[in-house]
């Protein structure tokens, strides 16, 4: 278990002091993957660092399985630290050593014999898939491949809790995933506590089970990630939740725009649906039992979770108001979250 009871940290600055972390409260159980997203600046690397041992918490307790991070000095804190892999968006890798090498290197720092720091990193070799690539050297691998020796580099020392810290923000969408699919395989076959730390709410709800939401550096909003995504409460949030449905959100603000100028008189509806709603046919349904009415599709997504598949669908009802309030009440009772976001 890691939690963070009461966390702050506060820099002194020329300007004055400075808080970049306030008043943080977040439970983290073995063998779960966790989110900490947030923008830039919102105080997700002071808290890894905090976690990591690297700085001290101005105030509060950073505790993990009972040992409090902040009173742990020279060989105790390097030992705990050993129990922390981290894998970075850069890589940081050492060009001047193969793959091998790379991987081998925390045990080498260890002083681990020859042998087992060889067969240790062959064996996370095979974990990551990256059989053949042995005495490659970095320059050589592509930036998905990179990523694998980091990750493997990150185990070398069989920590119990991985930190991710914007690890796939450099790599391309296919890529990606596929970093966060290795990320979920290792979670399961090895019951590892991981990390998650990221902008990228696609991230977060592809792997997570919970999530933290940080802004100017306190926690806003926390949870499953299926109830985050399903009820965001903090504009922050909804802004998360919103370019992860609609990526492209100016497209659709301009085509709603001239949607509504069209038909003034029409209803904006967005329509949250979850687990085996998201495989129902609710707009053909819509049309079957209202033919009166007029819907146009605005945008629309449905994104995996752990819990389950999460949807939302913006539609225009255009027509008579009393039957566009049946249609709304015809949808309440199929159990489909909706919103008005905009009423003629």
């Amino acid at each position: 278990m890691i939690r963070f009871k009461d966390v702050s940290k506060d820099y002194r600055t020329k300007d004055g002091a400075l808080t970049a972390v306030s008043d943080v409260n977040i439970e983290i159980k073995d063998g779960e993957i966790f989110g900490i997203v947030g923008y830039s600046g919102a105080g997700k690397s002071t808290l890894v660092r905090m976690l990591d041992g690297l700085e001290a918490p101005t105030q509060g307790e950073i505790d993990i399985n009972g040992i409090n991070m902040a009173k742990l000095k020279g060989y105790r804190l390097r030992k705990q630290r050993q129990k922390i892999g981290m894998i970075f968006q850069h890589f940081n890798l050492l060009w001047s050593r193969t793959v091998i090498d790379n991987i081998a290197l925390p045990l080498e720092i260890a002083n681990v014999p020859k042998t087992q720091r060889i067969a240790r990193a062959e064996e996370l070799i095979k974990l990551v898939g990256l059989e053949g690539r042995e005495h490659s050297y970095p320059s050589e691998l592509s930036g998905g491949q990179k990523q694998r020796v980091g990750i493997a580099r990150a185990l070398a020392n069989e920590p119990t809790i991985l930190i991710s810290d914007e690890a796939t923000s450099a790599l391309d969408p296919d890529t990606t995933n596929e970093v966060l699919d290795l990320l979920l395989k290792i979670n399961k076959q090895m019951n590892l506590t991981i990390l998650l730390i990221t902008h990228e709410m696609h991230a977060i709800a592809k792997i997570c089970q919970q999530v933290a939401v940080m802004d100017s550096g306190r926690v806003v909003e926390s949870g499953s990630v299926f109830d985050v995504f399903r009820h965001p409460k903090e504009e922050v949030t909804k802004k998360f939740v919103s370019e992860e449905f609609s990526p492209q959100q100016e497209d659709s603000t301009m085509t709603l725009a001239e949607l509504i100028k069209k038909y003034p008189d029409g209803q904006i509806l967005r329509l949250v649906f979850h687990g085996p709603q998201a495989e129902l046919p609710i707009v053909s349904e819509v049309v079957k039992h209202y033919p009166e009415l007029q819907v146009n599709i605005l945008a629309g997504a449905i994104r995996q979770t752990q819990e389950g598949a999460l949807g939302s669908l913006d539609l225009q009802l255009i027509g008579d108001e009393e039957k566009i309030s049946s249609a709304l009440s015809y949808l309440q009772k199929m159990h489909v979250e909706t919103e008005v976001i905009h009423h003629g």
